[in-house]
């Protein structure tokens, strides 16, 4: 597909950084199969490349494992342990796409890549929806610019080796489908030429 064929309004190619303190690396996974604990990683890293072909872009991303908040310190800390994250001998789960293509719905696209977690990698696929492009408004000097992106995916936590699970009457304490929910706004710091 060309990029005449991808038309996002105010695109701007080039390369972005994730501005963490607008943007949110979040997750829910079953509990007791009755409800669902949520939470998130409050340190993390990614850095995106949209291409003069929409469909040329690419993005990498880090996040540090022990920065996990789930709103409960003791859980927090049993997720770092080697049971569920091991997080002292795998500080880190690391995104690297290998392919973005179009999907149903304006500003709508899949985004494909290997997501790596106690050093298992395995291929993911994201719904990615585009927010927007639009000028910086923190920028002082002007003519910056913004993005914005919001990612959903599920992913089953055990083909990662965080399979630790606790039997319990008529089930087990955690789900195995894990919920992701990146929501993302990033900042140009490299137009394109």
């Amino acid at each position: 597909m060309t990029a005449q064929l991808v038309e996002i309004p105010g695109y701007v190619a080039g390369t972005w950084t994730v501005d963490t303190a607008h943007s949110t690396v979040g997750f829910a996974v079953r509990h007791l199969m009755i409800s669902k604990v949520r939470g998130r990683f409050d340190d993390f890293e990614a850095t995106f490349v949209t291409g003069a072909d929409p469909l040329d872009s690419h993005v990498t991303a880090t996040v540090r494992m022990d920065s996990v908040d789930t709103g409960n310190a003791q859980r927090d800390a049993h997720l770092r342990t080697a049971e569920y994250f091991g997080s002292d001998e795998h500080p880190t789960m690391t995104f690297r796409s290998t392919g973005l293509r179009p999907a149903r719905g304006a500003g709508r696209f899949e985004l494909a890549g290997d997501l790596t977690i106690k050093g298992v990698t395995r291929p993911v696929t994201f719904d990615l929806e585009i927010g927007g492009f639009g000028p910086d408004a923190f920028d002082p000097a002007g003519g910056g610019a913004r993005a914005g992106f919001l990612a959903t995916g599920v992913i089953d936590r055990t083909e990662f080796g965080v399979d630790t699970n606790m039997p319990i009457p008529g089930g087990v304490a955690l789900g195995e489908k894990v919920e992701i929910t990146l929501e993302v706004e990033a900042v140009l710091t490299t137009p394109a030429e």
